[in-house]
């Protein structure tokens, strides 16, 4: 059924890859990780490779949440100190409501691994009715970022930001996101949750 489909749009913003000279690595790496976090419901994927251009980061995330639907849009790249890092100033332009709890969440994480962390400025943001968020551009910054800190036995020490996102989806009339708990455990207010079907 296409209402129990979650449409995730990514958004590889680079101008290296965009051009050919790389392949890029963001995508890929949050198909891979989507395979292995999410239990249901169907995830369907739309993607964008583009270069380090405000305009045409903006375009298309009015493009993925406008016209594709998507529920979630999640970028890679794009969200550092140089000049042509604009990532974070086209989410900001393409807002209704910013959920600046996503991008704090992201750097502590990221801190616990490197000093570097604080030049990050991944915003989370809502359009409509999709969420759009900003991640790191390295895959195993992607995979911390929304998985989070786990010890040695595989106890959560510090939440990623995935942990959250299915509550999210829930308030603005998204699907019902399910996940599998050893790689990333939802949480939603008791209330909130849905028994499992048989």
């Amino acid at each position: 059924m296409a209402a129990e489909e979650l449409i995730v749009g990514l958004v590889s913003v680079s101008d290296r890859a965009s051009q050919g000279v790389y392949q890029d690595e963001g995508i890929p790496a949050l198909e891979e990780w989507f395979s292995r976090a999410v239990a249901s419901p169907a995830v369907r994927v739309v993607k964008r490779l583009i270069p380090d251009e405000r305009p045409a980061i903006e375009a298309a995330l009015k493009d993925l949440v406008d016209r594709e639907g998507c529920h979630l849009v999640l970028t890679t790249g794009g969200t550092g100190p140089a000049p042509r890092d604009v990532t974070p100033e086209a989410t900001l332009a393409v807002a209704d409501k910013v959920m600046p709890g996503f991008g704090e969440q992201m750097r502590q994480v990221s801190l616990r691994f490197v000093p570097t962390a604080i030049l990050s400025r991944q915003v989370g943001v809502i359009r409509g009715s999709a969420l759009i968020l900003n991640l790191p551009g390295q895959p195993k910054a992607i995979r911390e970022t929304l998985e989070g800190v786990k010890d040695e036995g595989g106890k959560t020490v510090v939440n990623g930001i995935f942990a959250a996102v299915p509550y999210c989806i829930d308030l603005i009339g998204g699907p019902y996101i399910e996940t599998y708990e050893a790689v990333v455990k939802a949480f939603r207010p008791k209330s909130a949750i849905r028994p499992k079907k048989p």
